[in-house]
């Protein structure tokens, strides 16, 4: 047997939909609201029936003994219970069971059989537990639904001593009762049937309704298209599509503003590394002109090569924070965690970078209070405390400060690097952890920057399970505190 290409298509596509419906929240809620609707319909459908069958069937015990109150008295007074005839007695006897159809039996205070309508056990004996409670003055009544009869107890009583001298024993069917009960069900099963359409209507009605506002919220997505919304998306239909809708608009904002820094990024990488290239190209070809035209000059072509050389320099830097970058986003980045002294760590950096502070006339002090050891991958935590030291120095103003403050408690050290710089505004200072993003763009250019100093800093001390936070006033300079574990939990 072979399937045609087309008819499997078909199938998947059929298994698919009825997958996706199956998790649909609207055949959810359908589910929900029928079982909202029906449960207590088929409940009330029960108890309807349960309760006419537990009036009917007290009603027919009430009126059984009712009757057997009125003959009670005739027991006594007749001397029936004593054993003398009674052909009165006997008449409504036998009219009382043909009535209900049912066996009458009169029990003496001996517990014996003194009359049985059916003539099956007179004379004999019966100790039963509802001819005791009926001695002792409790009637009983013993419905057997499975085998569909009614038996009702009820006490003869000696007028004079109000003693109960014996027990009278009613046993009716209860057909007409089943039969009753049936017919009201099929009834109320019409009502039922009725009811049921209207709750699936209502159901069906009830999850279009309800799922509307999230149909909403995907038309609203559809209409991106692979572009920014230029208006909020709002749907205040309900308080959840509400704050779906709001917590979608924030997240598109930090969208378009990362892409607008991803594509200012590419700009300006483009830039930056097309920059030294030309650099490098235009000396290169200056070089290779004045040799063909004679020898170059030494010094010349030693501050040509110097240039180059700077141009090579700047253009691995801009490679080398990319790298740098792409190696903390990696979650199964290796981190080589080892036992280090901190203080020596952090001299070596400023050690480095004295010469460029040099330049621009900017102290570089440290202050360091306790010696500390500590568990952190070194190459990476030089890293980042090397870009806010040197961004101290580059975004710094002339003859400025930069303060290095090294400290420590129980479980962590603490490095603070504090500046005299241009500062960060207030409406910047949340973004500047992110990729790509620049406060002073034009400054940054004439300084070099790529946007990455600040998130390669914050990957690595995410690292190392501490955090990192920012303190800045515009015009007034910038602190940046690192809070480390001394001991690192992978």
């Amino acid at each position: 047997m072979f399937t045609r290409s087309g008819e499997l298509v078909t199938i998947s596509s059929i298994k698919a939909n009825l997958k996706r419906y199956g998790k649909s929240m609207r055949l959810r809620l359908l589910i929900i609201l029928l079982l909202v609707g029906l449960i207590p319909l088929n409940l009330l459908k029960q108890g309807i029936l349960d309760n006419y069958e537990k009036q009917t069937i007290n009603q027919r015990a009430d009126m059984i003994r009712s009757q057997c109150q009125m003959i009670s008295g005739q027991l006594y007074e007749s001397g029936y219970m004593k054993g003398q005839s009674s052909e009165l007695i006997e008449t409504e006897l036998s009219q009382m069971g043909s009535l209900y159809s049912g066996r009458v039996v009169i029990v003496n205070n001996n517990f014996q059989i003194i009359k049985d309508t059916y003539g099956i056990d007179e004379d004999k004996f019966i100790v039963a537990e509802e001819v005791l409670e009926c001695f002792l003055g409790s009637n009983m009544d013993n419905y057997n639904r499975s085998d569909e009869f009614l038996e009702v107890t009820a006490p003869v009583v000696d007028e004079v001593t109000r003693e109960t001298i014996g027990v009278m024993i009613i046993s009716v069917p209860t057909m007409d009762i089943r039969e009753g009960r049936e017919a009201l069900g099929n009834t109320v099963f019409i009502l039922q049937i009725l009811l049921t359409l209207v709750v699936l209507a209502t159901a069906f009605y009830a999850a279009h309704i309800l799922v509307k506002p999230f149909g909403k919220v995907t038309a609203s997505l559809e209409e991106m298209k692979g572009s920014f919304l230029e208006e909020d998306i709002s749907i205040p239909d309900y308080t959840e599509t509400k704050l779906l809708a709001e917590a979608y608009n924030r997240m598109l904002k930090r969208m378009k503003v990362q892409e607008d820094s991803r594509q200012e990024f590419v700009s300006n990488v483009s830039h930056e590394l097309k920059t030294p290239l030309t650099s490098m190209k235009v000396l290169a070809d200056s070089l290779v002109a004045q040799g063909a035209s004679g020898e170059v000059p030494n010094e010349l072509y030693k501050e040509f090569m110097t240039d180059i050389a700077e141009e090579i320099d700047r253009e691995n830097k801009i490679i080398t924070d990319l790298l740098s970058l792409v190696k903390m986003d990696k979650r199964s980045s290796d981190i080589t965690i080892k036992e280090t002294n901190i203080n020596d760590l952090i001299e070596l950096i400023l050690k480095r970078l004295r010469p460029i502070a040099a330049k621009q006339n900017i102290e570089l002090v440290l202050e360091s209070f306790h010696p500390i050891l500590a568990e952190v991958d070194e190459t990476k935590l030089t890293l980042a405390l090397s870009n806010l030291v040197e961004n101290g120095i580059k975004y710094n103003k002339e003859n400025g400060w930069v303060h290095v403050s090294l400290n420590v408690d129980n479980n962590f050290f603490y490095v603070k690097v504090e500046d005299s710089g241009m500062g960060i505004p207030e409406e910047d200072q949340e973004h500047i952890f992110e990729r790509f993003f620049r406060v002073d763009k034009s400054h940054s250019r004439e300084i070099g920057g790529t946007g990455l100093g600040l998130a390669i800093t914050k990957s690595a001390v995410l690292m190392h399970h501490g955090a990192v936070r920012v303190y800045s006033k515009e015009g007034e300079g910038t602190t940046f505190t690192v809070r480390i574990p001394l001991k690192y939990v992978p």
